[in-house]
C-alpha cells in the first residue's frame, strides 16, 4: 500500500491530496525554520534537566500532604531554568490554564488594588474570573478593580495609551500572548517586551503578567526573557508535549510565585505540600518533547494557513507571517462552513473519530461553541483539534497535532468535508 492507497483509505480524495501537495512544495523554507526553533528548544530543556540532575528517583509517586517531593521539585526548577526565572509552580492540582491565571491574578491582587488588562479584553473564560461578567468569587467580588487598553486596529501595543493608563492604584498588568477567540495578530515576544518596558517606565514595581498559552516553545525566547513578573499556562497545551494528562504552570519571580503557592494550597504552606500522584514520568518526559511537539502543531498551522489562503479565505496570520502561537484562525464566512471544517478535524482523530462535532452551549462563552477534538487528554488543545464560537466572523482555531503527519491530515480531511459540501472547489 502506497501513501495514496492510505490517504483514501482514510477518506481524503486524490483531488483533494493532488491540492495539498501542491500547497506543500511551496513551504520547505518555512518548515526548515520551525525544525531549527525546536531544535533550540530542545537544547534549552536538555541543559535545564541536566544542570538539575534529573534521575529515576525523581519519578517515584508521592500521596498525601506530598512532603519532600523531590521529583516535584526539581521539575519546577528545571521550567524555571528553562524560562530563566527565579521559581516555578508546577502542578497537577491547578487543573487547567483558566484555573493557573486565576491564582496567579488572585495571589497578587488584593482589594483596592487594580488590574489593567493592556492587550484588550482578555479571553472568554477569564471574564468571570475577572468579574467583566459577574460571577461568585470573581476579582470584583473582592474589591478589585478593572480597566483595559485596547490593542490599535494592527493589532499592536497602544505603547502611549499603556502609559497613560498606568497609575499609582495599578498593582497587575494582563497581557493576553495568544488571539483567544478573536482574529487579531497573536502578540511577539518582541512586543510584550516593548509593552512591560512601557509599563515599567512609569511604575517599575507593577507587576506585569503574561498568559502565555499556546505560546511556548514557538520563538527562540519567552516573555520570562524580556521582563514578565510572571508567564502562565496549561499542560495540556505546548509544555506536557501531549503526555501530561493534567496541570498547569506558573513561572517568575520568587515573590509572585510564593504567593501563588500559598493561594493554590494555604498560606504557611505553600510549596511545601501537593503529592504527584504519579505523574511526574508523564510530566517530565512532556516537556522533554515539547518542543518538537510545538514544532509540529506550528508546520500543520502553516499549512493550513496556506491551504485556505489559496481558496481565499482570510487566515490569521498569513501563511508566510512570523509564528508566535500555535493557533492559526480561518475565517469561514458560514456556520455550515464551520461545520464541516470541524467534522474533517474530528474524522482524522485517533479517538472518537466516528462522533460528528455540533454546535452547542458552553461554560463561560456567551455563544454556542463548536468543538473538534479526539484527543487521548481530554481538552487536550496541543493535540490535533479544532473550535471557534458560531458567531461572526465564522472564524474557526485549528490547532494542535502531536505528529506533522497527524496534523496534515487533519487539514487535508478538513478540505475534503467543505469540498463535499460544496463550499470550495479545488
Amino acid at each position: 500500500m502506497n501513501t495514496n492507497d492510505i490517504y483514501q483509505t482514510l477518506g481524503v480524495s486524490g483531488a483533494v491530496l493532488a491540492f495539498g501537495e501542491g500547497v506543500l512544495s511551496t513551504l520547505a523554507e518555512r518548515f526548515g525554520a520551525i525544525d531549527a526553533n525546536a531544535e533550540l528548544g530542545q537544547a534549552k530543556v536538555l541543559a535545564a534537566m541536566q544542570k538539575n540532575r534529573v534521575n529515576a528517583t525523581h519519578f517515584a509517586a508521592t500521596t498525601g500532604y506530598g512532603y519532600d517531593d523531590a521529583g516535584r521539585d526539581t521539575l519546577e526548577r528545571v521550567y524555571a531554568d528553562t524560562f530563566h526565572t527565579e521559581a516555578a509552580l508546577v502542578r497537577p492540582q491547578l487543573v487547567c490554564g483558566t484555573h493557573a491565571l486565576a491564582v496567579a491574578l488572585s495571589a497578587n491582587l488584593l482589594p483596592g488594588d487594580e488590574l489593567l488588562a493592556i492587550s484588550g479584553k482578555p479571553y472568554d473564560t477569564l471574564e468571570e474570573v475577572i468579574g467583566i461578567r459577574p460571577s461568585p468569587c470573581s476579582l470584583a467580588e473582592y474589591g478589585v478593580s478593572y480597566r483595559q487598553v485596547d490593542l490599535l486596529d494592527d493589532g499592536s501595543f497602544d505603547l502611549p495609551a499603556v502609559r497613560a493608563a498606568v497609575t499609582e492604584r495599578t498593582k497587575l498588568v494582563h497581557i493576553q500572548r495568544s488571539k483567544g477567540y478573536q482574529t487579531r495578530p497573536t502578540l511577539s515576544v518582541a512586543q510584550i517586551g516593548e509593552a512591560i518596558a512601557a509599563v515599567k517606565s512609569v511604575k517599575p514595581d507593577a507587576v506585569v503578567m503574561v498568559d502565555n498559552c499556546y505560546g511556548e516553545f514557538v520563538e527562540p525566547t519567552e516573555p520570562s526573557d524580556v521582563g514578565a513578573d510572571m508567564c502562565v499556562g496549561s499542560l495540556i497545551k505546548n509544555p506536557g508535549g501531549g503526555l501530561a494528562p493534567i496541570g498547569g504552570y506558573i513561572v517568575g519571580t520568587q515573590r509572585c510565585i510564593d504567593r501563588c503557592a500559598y493561594r493554590l494550597s494555604a498560606p504557611g504552606l505553600g510549596q511545601e505540600v501537593g503529592a504527584n500522584l504519579g505523574l511526574l514520568p508523564a510530566l517530565f518526559q512532556g516537556f522533554f518533547l515539547a518542543p518538537t511537539v510545538t514544532a509540529a502543531a506550528v508546520r500543520g498551522a502553516v499549512f493550513a494557513a496556506a491551504a485556505y489562503e489559496q481558496l481565499g479565505f482570510r487566515v490569521v496570520p498569513a501563511s508566510d507571517e512570523a509564528r508566535h502561537d500555535v493557533i492559526q484562525a480561518i475565517e469561514l464566512g458560514s456556520e455550515a462552513a464551520m461545520c464541516a471544517f470541524c467534522k474533517g478535524i474530528q474524522q482524522a482523530a485517533p479517538v472518537d473519530s466516528y462522533v460528528t462535532p455540533v454546535p452547542a452551549p458552553m461554560p463561560g462563552y456567551d455563544a454556542q461553541v463548536i468543538m473538534a477534538a479526539g484527543a487521548f487528554v481530554q481538552g487536550s488543545s496541543i493535540e490535533l483539534s479544532a473550535d471557534g464560537p458560531v458567531r461572526e466572523p465564522y472564524a474557526v482555531y485549528f490547532q494542535g497535532g502531536l505528529t506533522w503527519p497527524h496534523a496534515k491530515l487533519g487539514v487535508l480531511l478538513s478540505l475534503q468535508k467543505l469540498l463535499d459540501a460544496g463550499l470550495i472547489q479545488l
